[in-house]
């Protein structure tokens, strides 16, 4: 298994500008021709940048979010209610709610990780291995949350 690098914080490849930019280039396009169609598109394009580069959240808060906001996506659509002014401000309260509840998180690796989770590379060093190969933490398999 490859030793694991400890690089917490914010972060931005080539690749996530160009996922951010088509993200944003497709909200205007297709904005242009349905509001709503836009507004869904640049509203999940920059939930992917916070979640992903910036608070960089584990896999099940971010599914959590896309099934609720899909949920309220969908029902607008279909029937109009909750509505668009709804929608937006149910899914910006969970998005809150769940970046809050992870930056609570002793793994918590995001934007001011150093301020919010000072005690971050203790846990980090209990979960990787020694120079040596010995692995010093728990038998685990590693997660998402574990850093690239």
């Amino acid at each position: 298994m490859a030793k694991s690098k400890f690089n917490p914080g914010f972060r931005l490849s080539v690749f996530d500008v160009f996922i951010l930019c088509a993200g944003l280039i497709g909200a205007f396009i297709f904005g242009a021709k349905i509001w709503w169609g836009g507004m869904i598109v640049g509203f999940v394009v920059l939930h992917f940048f916070l979640f992903c580069n910036v608070f960089r959240i584990s896999r099940p808060p971010e599914l959590i979010w896309a099934f609720v906001f899909t949920m309220l996506a969908g029902a607008t659509i279909l029937t109009e209610f909750p509505g668009w002014i709804a929608t937006p401000i149910i899914a910006i309260a969970l998005s809150s709610f769940l970046i809050w509840r992870e930056t609570k998180r002793e793994d918590y690796h995001g934007i001011y990780w150093e301020r919010w989770n000072p005690s971050l590379p203790d846990w980090w060093e209990s979960r990787h291995e020694t120079s040596n190969g010995e692995q010093v933490g728990p038998d685990q398999p590693p997660t998402r949350s574990e850093f690239e």
